[in-house]
């Protein structure tokens, strides 16, 4: 069982920057991705960014490429997403999630932190 909190989110003008940052416990060795998501209101979930546990391969949404970085601390168990550039449709709840190794889905999420770009 993996427990994962996420935290950083808060209000920022567009142009500015958050670094949001997911601390994991519990489970920690058998994690092979964690990845970022967001959810705007009035619309689906889509997926941010992933970074693999293991290699720290990245990947990222068309969207966010340029703009966000994905990061991962292995001797703190947490994962970060540095977010520059900030656009008005950034914002949302940030969500992290934890693949574990051999799975094919996304099985652990934290609760949510919102990010908010506006003027």
């Amino acid at each position: 069982q993996v427990q994962l909190v996420e935290s950083g989110g808060g209000l920022v003008q567009p142009g500015g920057s958050l670094r949001l940052s997911c601390a994991a416990s519990g489970g920690t060795f058998s994690i092979g991705a964690m990845g970022w998501f967001r959810q705007a209101p009035g619309k689906e979930r889509e997926f941010v960014a992933r970074i693999t546990w293991s290699t720290a391969i990245t990947y990222y949404a068309d969207s966010v490429k340029g703009r966000f970085a994905i990061s991962r601390d292995n001797a703190k168990n947490t994962v970060y997403l540095q977010m520059n550039s900030l656009k008005p449709e950034d914002t949302g709840i940030y969500y992290c999630a934890a693949q574990m190794r051999g799975g094919t889905r996304y099985e652990y999420w934290g609760q949510g932190t919102q990010v908010t770009v506006s003027s």
